[in-house]
């Protein structure tokens, strides 16, 4: 397995267990109070603090152009958008990098013409931290 693909697999296990955590903390805050945004959300571990949105989220339409936002918590700013796991097949093309600001970058890009209804995980390389999201398709 390639380097790039384990860090791919890495970041959706690290996302979906920030999920799973915050979910069952917010199960179990009941009676007991608000469940505050420190013990909701842990901090993420050094290397995978960058965070990533996209807009609109989910897409609707193949050619769909969408936007990439987010900062690089401690990164040194935007140097990548990877969206998908398969190089042959991207989700995302024609990525531009519009702001590299570790502290708001925002990207421009369009939905693959090839691509069908699903989610598939969307990844920014910050230079030094890293982050994920998922892309939902509705086309």
């Amino acid at each position: 397995m390639s380097k790039r693909v384990l860090t791919v697999v890495a970041g959706l296990s690290l996302t979906a267990g920030l999920l799973g955590s915050a979910g069952a903390q917010a199960g179990t805050a009941g009676t007991a109070g608000t469940v505050t945004a420190a013990t909701a959300a842990p901090k993420p571990p050094k290397g995978a603090r960058a965070v990533v949105r996209v807009s609109p989220n989910p897409t609707t339409r193949r050619g769909q152009e969408v936007t990439i936002t987010g900062h690089c918590g401690g990164g040194e700013g935007l140097k990548a958008v990877l969206a998908g796991l398969d190089r042959k097949h991207p989700v995302l093309r024609n990525v531009r990098i519009v702001e590299d600001d570790p502290k708001g970058f925002v990207a421009k890009a369009t939905l693959a013409s090839t691509i069908g209804n699903g989610v598939g995980p969307v990844l920014v390389d910050c230079g030094g931290e890293a982050g994920v999201t998922l892309l939902v398709t509705h086309v």
